[in-house]
């Protein structure tokens, strides 16, 4: 992407200091393992900005391998915020995201028209650009309640519970997904009022220009993509990431996959070959509903991470309006 946005300012397209640009976050949403990083590191070398990190995991300093963080070398190429940044015992989540990302991107504004902001975390998006939905807090004896649940039960325990308090969401809620459906039984159990209830809040407008981009490419070359990160996860000492974090297990942020499967395979409820098959099924799994969430943003502008012209057309096109 670097040679065509190179190429742009050399007189494929009008070059970039002729434009009056307008504050202008570049949003770059996709599956996991579709390769966002690269693009967005393109994008910001480009801009000469930094990216804003909406992953909900990469900003624990405690967890490296599992979660794919940018190497050493891309986190000196490009200035990156939220990443590394919390602890796994600190309390993330959408809204602490949120006012996180909005008070980085002014930062980011003071020197540049410009800012990134790439992830494959939809609701951490969804709150950039939009705000979040307005639910009552939930009551620390509900959320123990949950999480103990949780813990003793696993995810079976979870789909059971919310097929019995909320059947709507069990039918059409992101079941696979633990922490949506900690939320989504936390809400009910606290409330009494099921989740999609709260969620028809008009967005929020922001003072800034938004541009969704889509990354994709066809099920069977990003399913062999996942593949091949898991191996290379597993070579670079996954196994022993996860041991050094064993007395962790069980907080929020290590209940996610890539980690799931090996306290499994630590247990001996799983052998070893086993618990990295399931990390290779449950990253496909988890990149199918990411690419659901993101399609029914109908704002999204899709490509190949390999439309490398195609997407810098775009972009230039968009700026220059």
């Amino acid at each position: 992407m670097q040679k065509t946005w190179n190429q742009a300012r050399r007189g494929k397209a009008k070059p970039l200091k002729k434009y009056k640009l307008k504050k202008t976050c570049i949003v770059i949403a996709g599956p996991t393992a579709v390769g966002k990083t690269a693009a967005a590191i393109a994008i910001a070398k480009t801009f000469r900005t930094s990216i804003i990190s909406a992953d909900s995991r990469q900003c624990y300093r405690e967890m490296n391998i599992g979660v794919a963080k940018p190497s050493a070398e891309q986190l000196h190429e490009v200035p990156h915020y939220f990443i590394n940044s919390h602890s796994v015992t600190d309390v993330v989540n959408a809204s602490v995201f949120e006012e996180y990302a909005l008070d980085s991107v002014q930062e980011i504004f003071r020197q540049n028209d410009v800012a990134v902001v790439t992830g494959g975390t939809g609701l951490y998006l969804k709150a950039f650009c939009e705000g979040l939905d307005d639910i009552p807090a939930i009551s620390d004896a509900v959320k123990s309640k949950v999480k103990e649940g949780y813990a003793a039960g696993g995810l079976e325990w979870l789909k059971n519970e919310i097929r019995d308090a909320d059947s709507d969401f069990f039918a059409h809620g992101e079941i696979g997904n633990p922490h949506r459906v900690m939320r989504a039984l936390e809400v009910k159990l606290s409330t009494g009022n099921t989740l999609q209830s709260y969620q028809h809040q008009q967005p929020k407008q922001r003072p800034f220009q938004i541009i969704k981009i889509g990354l994709t490419l066809p099920k069977e070359e990003l399913n062999h993509r996942i593949e091949i990160r898991t191996d290379a996860m597993m070579e670079a000492g996954l196994a022993d990431e996860v041991k050094s974090l064993v007395h962790y297990r069980y907080l929020t942020a290590l209940q996610t996959v890539g980690y799931s499967e090996l306290f499994e395979w630590l247990d001996g409820s799983l052998d070893f070959n086993t618990a990295v098959a399931r990390i290779r099924t449950n990253t496909k799994q988890y990149a199918k509903r990411q690419l659901t969430w993101f399609r029914k943003d109908k704002g999204y502008q899709w490509f190949s991470p390999f439309d490398q012209d195609q997407l810098s057309g775009y972009l230039l096109t968009t700026l220059a309006k």
